[in-house]
């Protein structure tokens, strides 16, 4: 085991990642703006395009990390034969679902049992394309419709919260399927295609 897993397997993860959670939901006045102005100095996050780029009118800092954006900030594509990006990301990996396998990383294959595991659901998406989009610190942190869709139901799957970084998905054998997740399964309209959503937890 190599001292990057190791060092994952020995980390508190859950606690870890649940302390984060009542930190950032706190009213701590004077802490929580010093908080917010050390995390946007560090990562470097854009608060010219916030609604509110004043640091100091954010009462909590989960209320800073999902900020909305000014009008215009991301144009969207408008066109009938274009799918948008459902948020700020990188494009991790990307390509055609091998029957329902699919890859996390370069030679780090899943299945889709695995991930979304409802039959029903993976036959909507089996033999079609996958993109997988990794959210950074600094980005913007709410989801949007990638196109004008229904939302037909959701399945929760309770897992672990390992980090989800490039050297984690190339040492940590399935690593999206191991984590606390979701599968929000859409269908596109007016054709009625088929769209599968996985948010992923990760640590933090």
């Amino acid at each position: 085991m190599s001292p990057f897993v190791l060092l994952q397997h020995l980390m508190p993860q859950l606690a870890l990642t649940r302390f984060a959670g009542l930190v950032a939901h706190s009213r701590a006045g004077a802490l929580t703006t010093a908080i917010i102005r050390s995390f946007v100095k560090r990562y470097g996050v854009n608060m010219e395009e916030a609604a509110e780029p004043d640091i100091g009118t954010y009462a909590t800092f989960n209320e800073f990390f999902t900020r909305a954006l000014k009008p215009g900030a991301r144009p969207i594509d408008a066109r009938a034969e274009v799918l948008v990006s459902p948020c700020d990301a990188i494009v991790g990996a990307c390509g055609r679902i091998e029957g329902s396998r699919v890859f996390q990383a370069k030679g780090f294959p899943y299945v889709l049992e695995d991930l979304i595991g409802d039959p029903a659901t993976i036959a909507l998406v089996r033999d079609g394309c996958f993109a997988t989009l990794r959210i950074t610190s600094s980005m913007y942190h709410r989801f949007h419709a990638p196109y004008d869709c229904l939302v037909e139901r959701a399945i929760y799957f309770s897992g672990d919260v390992w980090n989800v970084n490039p050297p984690a998905l190339k040492r940590i054998d399935k690593l999206f399927c191991k984590n606390e997740r979701a599968a929000i399964v859409c269908k596109l309209s007016p054709q009625g295609y088929p769209l599968v959503l996985v948010p992923v937890a990760a640590v933090l």
